[in-house]
């Protein structure tokens, strides 16, 4: 199990079933965006086109203020004149409100009234009224004709002039957008790979700390792009894709950069996901470009991250995905298409494999698969000291000790786990990163930010003590679980106490005997309220929650039910993304029956071990109960002293035969 961290009313904390992988560490966790490759990054692209000349910027300004100013001339000429009826107008004549009158040949009349307003009316034709001009005449209003008016040239180009001002504007900016739409789709279907020059190479190998099995596996790579010409001699061709998987933030990337520094060629990078657009044909033109490029620049690495973006399973969905299956068929066809002596590689990346079409994995396109798992225990402390280079670490920090406290750890949870101890020491005002450091700074990501205001009532800070005291003896007390490295009951997150367990050396297999110890531990919480309290609350949750899981494991999957026999029911494929795999049940109703039954054993065989084991051992439970209430934080030394125990984890010589009696009683 490596480390367990036991936690009353905690989350989705303990790896609840053997990890699996070599480290045997499945943990989760949210892994840091990854930081900034170094080196210099340019668009394989040529550069923009230049911007249009400004005198076309002010020409199309001069065009749209003199049309606003045409539209608004008659406006800006005066107030508008009054619109007069025919009766009102020969109302205003007789009351001497008229001062002039013009009219035109159709009868419209314009003047001005004898209080300085315009006016305008017209005189119905039809009428053929003879009295009008005797009235005006009588009233001595100053009248004069006008006859019909001329158009000139000038009038008519004025008064087209803001409808040509529109049409000409309409197709220059249509032009521009057509020339634009043009430009943009081709930077649309072109290709988004971002290519690192290869003049300076900075990452290799040596930057990579750990991995030595995967470096070797990517070692012919690069002899190839290095000496293509050996393995054309004797007729050999050279590896065209290599597919990295592993779990999130492993270093794929970082490896692919090392291949591509070493061998000394122009390495390409681009994400899955951006060749997907909206339009239909978009990715396939984007995959062309690339190995266009690729080519072009050849021997060179084009590396694809996050490649199940593209390359699923085709046929599988209910609603199909034209786009990204014509982008994955072209990437089939240049992985197979172009030249084997091109020197053009294909690396990509993914913590998914099950879902990649099977097109994809065959020879001749990826012809090898590296796994790049969960560093070990050497590999930790490589990666922690690689990371820790530039911070100021003090004499107490041992990076061995680190990493033992880390399994299941990726590169990025290193690097953020010791980013995160430099800054709790500058919170806490020091030049230097004490060890205390990486352990809040462990805490922190394992169990969340511990709040000061997460006070808890007295009962329940004893109930909490008891609990972990529970859980920190029956660890103690069991043969062939991890020895306790700390127990605390400070809350924290969801937790509201946590005991942990470091493994002396990393675990490949685990026995039935260490398993059904940890079944006993995620009881020995329950236990101890039952046997101090009277009575279980409900921060047993989550161990009965794990220890459920482990136990069907154990059943379904391990084959360590009597009653089953050796049968396994385990799921396909390795989850590199830490999910709980969604198994299709593959044995009948009966068999559902028997291995709820045989689950049920276990649990019940675990939880009366613990009770035994701690009844036994009461003097001790209650010691380390006082020891957590008065200090909050013990480790696993206080543990054993209480069990009178040596430090090293064997029993004193006057608890020597009793504490082995007590474990035999427990296995039996």
């Amino acid at each position: 199990m490596g480390r367990l961290a036991w936690g009353v009313g905690s989350r989705d904390r303990p790896e609840t079933g053997p990890p699996s992988g070599r480290g045997g560490r499945v943990e989760h966790r949210t892994s840091p965006a990854r930081p900034p490759d170094p080196g210099h990054e340019r668009r394989t692209k040529g550069p923009a086109p230049p911007p249009p000349p400004s005198w076309r910027n002010w020409l199309i300004f001069l065009g749209i203020a003199l049309t606003v100013v045409l539209l608004l001339r008659p406006s800006m000429n005066g107030t508008e004149p009054t619109t007069l009826s025919y009766s009102q107008f020969l109302d205003d004549v007789r009351t001497d409100k008229v001062q002039t009158a013009t009219i035109d040949a159709n009868g419209g009349v314009v003047g001005q009234l004898t209080d300085g307003t315009g006016y305008r009316s017209q005189i119905p034709v039809a009428l053929q009224d003879t009295t009008v001009a005797p009235l005006l005449d009588q009233h001595h209003v100053q009248v004069t004709g006008q006859g019909p008016a001329s158009a000139t040239v000038l009038s008519v180009i004025l008064s087209l002039l803001p409808l040509l001002l529109f049409v000409g504007l309409f197709i220059f900016l249509g032009r521009r957008a057509g020339r634009q739409l043009a430009g943009g789709l081709g930077a649309l279907t072109g290709s988004r790979a971002k290519l690192y020059d290869a003049e300076k190479p900075t990452t290799r190998f040596s930057d990579v700390a750990g991995y030595e099995g995967a470096k070797q596996e990517v070692a012919e790579v690069v002899d190839f792009l290095k000496h293509p010409n050996r393995y054309s001699k004797v007729g050999a061709i050279g590896p065209k894709g290599v597919l990295m998987v592993g779990p999130p933030g492993t270093g794929k990337t970082l490896m692919a950069r090392a291949v591509a520094g070493e061998a000394g060629v122009p390495f390409f990078s681009v994400t899955g996901s951006s060749f997907i657009e909206i339009f239909v044909g978009v990715g396939a033109s984007r995959v062309r470009d690339l190995f266009a490029e690729a080519r072009k620049r050849a021997p060179a690495i084009v590396f694809i991250d996050e490649i199940d973006a593209i390359g699923g399973r085709r046929g599988g969905a209910i609603v199909s995905n034209d786009e990204r299956e014509q982008t994955l068929n072209q990437l089939l066809a240049e992985m197979d298409g172009f030249d084997p002596s091109a020197g053009v590689v294909v690396i990509a990346a993914t913590n998914r494999p099950e879902t990649l079409d099977p097109a994809l994995l065959r020879p001749g396109r990826f012809d090898r698969q590296v796994e790049i798992p969960l560093p070990n225990l050497k590999e930790r402390a490589a990666i922690l000291a690689v990371h820790a280079k530039g911070k100021k670490l003090g004499p107490d920090v041992d990076l061995l000790v680190v990493a033992r406290g880390t399994p299941g750890f990726s590169g990025a949870d290193l690097a953020n786990l010791l980013n995160e101890a430099a800054i709790v020491a500058v919170r806490a005002r020091r030049d230097t990163v004490t060890a205390d450091d990486f352990d809040d700074a462990r805490d922190r990501i394992l169990l969340g930010r511990r709040d000061a205001s997460n006070a808890l009532l007295p009962e329940e800070k004893r109930a909490v003590a008891v609990h972990e005291a529970g859980h920190a003896l029956v660890a103690v007390l069991s043969e062939h679980a991890d020895p306790v490295s700390k127990v605390t009951i400070l809350p924290a997150g969801q937790a509201l106490g946590v005991t942990q367990q470091l493994p002396v050396d990393e675990r490949h297999l685990y026995p039935e005997s260490y398993l059904q110890d940890s079944l006993a531990i995620r009881m020995g919480g329950r236990a101890a309220e039952q046997l101090v309290v009277g009575e279980v609350s409900t921060g047993a949750s989550n161990d009965l929650a794990g220890a459920t899981q482990l136990a069907t494991r154990m059943v379904v999957e391990f084959g360590m039910s009597a009653e089953l026999g050796p049968v396994g029911f385990s799921g396909d494929g390795p989850a590199y993304l830490g999910q709980q795999e969604i198994r299709s049940r593959q044995y009948a109703e009966a068999t559902q029956r028997v291995i709820d039954q045989e689950v049920e054993r276990l649990l019940k065989e675990a939880n009366e071990r613990a009770i035994t084991l701690l009844a036994d051992h009461r003097e001790a439970l209650d010691k380390v109960t006082a020891l957590l209430l008065e200090r909050e934080t013990i480790d696993g030394s206080d543990v054993m002293a209480a069990a009178g125990m040596q430090p090293e984890g064997r029993p004193a010589p006057e608890a020597l035969g009793e504490a082995l009696a007590h474990r035999a009683d427990g296995r039996a």
